[in-house]
């Protein structure tokens, strides 16, 4: 599975920038005299890449699984602070020189042309100075991780994580989720200045990295940065918008027949993850263990070796999966390049929403398995329109064997029912996210202040007309701090959206030809990014579109699902 090296040494480890560095120099000093040249010259500098992107992922996974021992955070910080400014120049040397040799047109274009594009595009926005404030960027971001990662309460006597904590809301006593959501954002509100000081300082250090680069705003540098090639920024907006007019009454619709089930004068904050019919909570398995057991067996239903695919990962130690004190909040699947096998981490603490997590990064951990041949990583490394598009589907495709997890009928149609409305209310969150960004870094010397008013009005614009947050506005005015993405990876959530209709699209053809709609699934996710984003949606089978009426079609066909359930 492992990918042999022909040119990095099988057992080079790299302690200092001395046992990179001459491997770099070649690269950089070789004659390419002929299209072969110029294709071995790739083939090795791919093999570089994949070499340094695996040792920087496993001391970032190292570092997530245990924030609180400082070695692995002093290995990860020194690889960001010697290694990475070092592969930065270098990288820059290199797609210099790719797109100057004179053998570059005689590549063939259509295998070559999305890489090509990528490197003309990274070429475009390289400048020497920002070298060190990646870097500096790198290390401030991952202070988050640390804060929400040592972020605890204590309920009846137990230590326990936001998340283990989260369940309780899901409880039919009205008073314990109260206590409990009150907990959960008083110890969030202890960390309040220290979040908007970190995200302060991020803003200012992002502006400036915009500033160098030739943009008046970070936003619009982060649009080119992250390689959007086939839709603009008004594009985006048009998203916002559609958002607002087709899903944010939809969403509204479901808080309301809730609100009415419950039986309550208000639909409190507290009230909005409990069955409706106060029913306990589901509880798909017990522990992370059970967890895989069952995503193995459900991933072989859907495709036989989609479940061979997680065995290898289970049998290789490639699975992190139940939260405890001290690792970092959230969910990710890691491609590994050379080891040819991602790696899950996540906070599973027996919900139906951990049961969500595993299909979805499970989903992305395929589409590493079905893009693993690919012969660069140029053509692995994967837009999140399409990585997301691959994880989104498998949510839904694989919701159709989630009898695996439910033996009861009315406890499958409740967790459905469940991820169905997930799938409705996180379009407007992920509107809210991308908007209050826009406007974060479209006036960035904004004080605390502001912040909080661009918050409240976003979030007024997409939000719950139902929802009663009354006597709660301090919580409500600081929700956007525990969305990890503003933090660590700006910008990067829109492309859930967009992902998102595209997965919807995707469950409707299965629901029609399950054969044929996995087949094209596969096909695209086969592709890597070596065909434009369009292209790659074509070819599974559904458009890239996100006006209104397509978003409208897409959300009829949800709702209609739902009301089956």
């Amino acid at each position: 599975m492992k990918i042999k090296r022909n040119f990095i040494p099988q057992d080079l480890k790299i302690k200092n920038k001395e046992d990179i560095l001459p491997f770099l120099i070649e690269l950089k000093d070789r004659k390419i005299n002929s299209v072969e040249d110029l294709k071995k010259w790739w083939t090795d500098k791919s093999e570089t890449e994949a070499f340094l992107e695996e040792n920087m992922a496993w001391r970032y996974i190292k570092m997530t699984c245990n924030t609180e021992d400082e070695k692995l955070a002093e290995d990860f910080n020194f690889f960001v602070k010697e290694i990475e400014p070092l592969v930065s120049e270098y990288s820059d040397i290199f797609d210099g020189k790719l797109l100057e040799t004179k053998f570059l047109n005689d590549l063939d274009r259509e295998k070559y042309d999305i890489a090509i594009r990528k490197v003309k595009r990274s070429k475009e926005l390289f400048r020497k100075e920002n070298i060190p404030l990646f870097s500096e960027l790198q290390q401030k971001e991952r202070e988050f991780g640390v804060i929400s990662g040592a972020m605890t309460v204590t309920y009846k006597d137990e230590e326990m994580t936001l998340q283990k904590a989260g369940n309780f809301l899901k409880d039919t006593d009205r008073n314990i989720r109260k206590e409990i959501f009150e907990l959960i954002h008083e110890r969030r509100v202890k960390d309040t200045e220290k979040l908007d000081s970190l995200l302060s300082d991020l803003i200012e250090k992002r502006q400036k990295v915009a500033e160098n680069a030739d943009f008046d705003n970070y936003r619009d540098y982060m649009h080119k940065a992250l390689k959007r090639f086939d839709y603009d920024i008004d594009d985006v907006i048009l998203f916002h918008n559609a958002i607002k007019e087709t899903v944010v009454p939809l969403a509204d619709e479901i808080d309301e027949k809730r609100k009415q089930k419950l039986g309550y004068d208000a639909l409190k904050p507290y009230d909005t993850s409990v069955d409706p019919d106060l029913k306990p909570a589901l509880k798909p398995f017990n522990d992370g263990n059970e967890l895989i057991e069952k995503a193995i067996e459900v991933f072989t239903k859907v495709r036989p070796q989609y479940g061979e695919y997680l065995k290898i990962m289970k049998e290789n130690n490639y699975l992190d999966l139940n939260s405890r004190k001290g690792k970092a909040p959230g969910g990710y699947n890691y491609p590994l390049y050379e080891s040819n096998i991602p790696f899950i981490f996540m906070n599973a603490t027996g919900n139906q929403r951990d049961l969500e997590t595993m299909m979805h990064e499970g989903g992305h951990a395929v589409h590493s398995f079905l893009s693993s041949n690919l012969e660069l990583v140029d053509f692995k490394e994967l837009p999140s329109e399409v990585a997301e598009l691959a994880s989104m589907s498998m949510e839904l495709i694989s919701s159709e064997y989630w009898d695996v997890f439910y033996d009861n009928k009315d406890d499958l149609k409740r967790a459905k029912r469940t991820h169905l409305e997930g799938v409705i209310n996180v379009l407007p969150w992920i509107a809210t996210v991308d908007k209050f960004q826009h406007l974060l870094y479209l006036n960035p010397h904004h004080t605390t202040e502001e912040r909080v008013k661009l918050w409240e009005q976003t979030a007024k614009e997409f939000g719950s007309s139902v929802v009663d947050w009354s006597g709660y506005e301090k919580y409500y005015s600081k929700l956007w701090q525990k969305q990890m993405h503003i933090f660590e990876v700006p910008f990067y959530y829109i492309e859930y959206g967009i992902a998102q209709l595209g997965a919807v699209a995707i469950w409707r053809n299965f629901k029609n030809n399950p054969e044929k709609a996995l087949d094209d699934y596969e096909n695209a996710l086969k592709l890597g990014y070596s065909k434009s984003i369009p292209e790659i949606y074509k070819t599974a089978g559904i458009e890239f579109n996100f006006d209104k009426e397509y978003i409208s079609e897409l959300m009829d066909f949800v709702k209609t699902e739902l009301d089956k359930l």
